[in-house]
């Protein structure tokens, strides 16, 4: 437990008859109608002595998505709410079936008034990594936003729990910036859409399915021509943890599954069996060695082996034993990639060693960051950027979000007050610098 001065953990992260009975729309009471004095703004109320606890809008919508356990495949109830709340704020609001219908999973797509076309789309991810945990709210030192280490600095409001960097943050201060555009009169219908996905912490589901579908202007199974509204979609801005810089660009990425076949026998007689484990340890330390494509902008391609598996006891000789291994690429072609995988693996044993590709994989993507007054930063984990295909000449697609990738997906996921509330200013000049409006 970390050591706090003062606390408050959200009373619906607790087990009660009373939190099993509410619904979606229970959780964000100061946002259920759109009422203009309760418009998201980036004025937090910190208390007077800073010691009780701030709210706003924009707290209050983040910390209803965080109590919500939205974990990869369970994303219902957070697309429900969201469904609800975007509604309530006099968004229509498309949802599409991502999987089985029967599974509930759904994207979320919003937009002003009654046409879908867009010049610019707002999007992030709902779904979050295992396991849950709930919302806390404290004050202390914080993480230190850019390494992930305890900082030095005075004590400040911080927010924890599963998907308060990723990419909740992201999804609220999304939100929170339209609201505050629309305000100021500043957006209009047309101008700009949102999209919220599910499946991005694992195969990018989510996206894919918006992608092939009608609702991206530029998918095969849409009608849109270069005279329709919704072909000038030129901006999309991907939100992710970057420390609220902007992302020139990320890691390729592919996965590959790694099976050893051997033969049983008695371990007292190896010369009867054939190791599997032994020869699964083989190959995957010449991967280890294997000098893979690198970059100057994106350094080495590392190579992750994040399951191992084998063998059924310590006195049989193991039959089967299996690697997962996920390889993040600084160079491209992927193919190559995947070729010097295949071409190391047989040099060990072709007839007893299978390689099985889990995904499509993707090169590095490069990103824009072209805007005026952003910090960059280059990035290694994957997004959902390279699952949305097709786009006009000159499309722009940037990156950008509050929160440190360094501590997503940890037991200490978290971000200070001060990071979310300027991300809304952020995706706000995002926006305006998309529509050529300046700030």
């Amino acid at each position: 437990m970390k050591l706090i001065h003062t606390s408050l953990v959200c009373f619906l992260s607790l087990a009660s008859p009373l939190t099993a009975s509410l619904t979606p729309q229970h959780l964000l009471s100061p946002l259920d109608h759109h009422d203009p004095s309760l418009t998201p703004t980036l004025e937090t109320n910190h208390g007077e002595d800073h010691h009780s606890p701030p709210h706003s809008p924009l707290l209050t919508l983040h910390r209803s998505l965080i109590t919500l356990d939205s974990t990869t495949g369970s994303e219902k109830t957070a697309t429900a709410f969201l469904t609800t709340h975007l509604r309530s704020l006099n968004y229509t609001v498309d949802t599409q079936d991502v999987g089985p219908a029967k599974d509930g999973r759904q994207n979320v797509y919003a937009y002003l008034g009654s046409s879908s076309a867009a010049k610019v789309l707002l999007t992030s991810h709902i779904d979050t990594v295992p396991p849950w945990y709930g919302y806390e709210l404290t004050y202390r030192t914080p993480e230190d936003d850019r390494d992930g280490k305890t900082g030095d600095g005075e004590k400040e409001w911080y927010i924890t729990g599963r998907g308060s960097v990723d990419a909740k943050a992201c999804v609220a201060a999304q939100i929170t910036a339209l609201e505050t555009l629309r305000a100021s009169k500043k957006i209009a219908a047309g101008d700009v859409a949102l999209l919220f996905v599910v499946g991005e912490e694992t195969t990018g589901d989510g996206m894919r399915t918006f992608s092939a579908s009608p609702l991206n202007p530029f998918s095969s199974s849409s009608s849109t021509t270069e005279t329709s509204p919704s072909y000038h979609l030129q901006t999309i801005i991907f939100g992710e943890p970057t420390t609220s810089r902007l992302a020139t660009g990320h890691k390729g990425l592919f996965a590959f599954t790694l099976t050893a076949h051997g033969k049983s026998a008695h371990s007292g007689y190896p010369e009867l069996g054939r190791n599997a484990n032994t020869l699964l340890i083989r190959a995957l330390a010449h991967l280890e060695n294997t000098t893979f494509p690198s970059s100057p902008k994106y350094g080495n391609t590392t190579l992750n082996v994040g399951y191992l598996r084998g063998g059924v006891a310590m006195n049989v000789i193991p039959e089967r034993a299996e690697a997962r291994v996920a390889v993040r690429l600084a160079a491209a072609p992927v193919a190559k990639a995947r070729e010097m995988v295949r071409q190391t693996v047989s040099q060990i044993d072709p007839e007893h060693l299978k390689v099985h590709f889990v995904v499509d994989g993707y090169d590095p993507v490069d990103l824009d960051h072209d805007v005026p007054g952003f910090e960059t930063l280059t990035v290694n984990y994957g997004t959902d950027v390279p699952h949305l295909k097709g786009g006009p000449p000159g499309q722009k697609r940037y990156l950008f979000g509050p929160g440190s990738i360094l501590v997503a997906h940890g037991d200490h996921e978290g971000l200070a007050v001060r990071e979310l509330e300027g991300a809304v200013a952020g995706y706000e000049r995002l926006v305006l610098h998309a529509l050529g409006r300046g700030s």
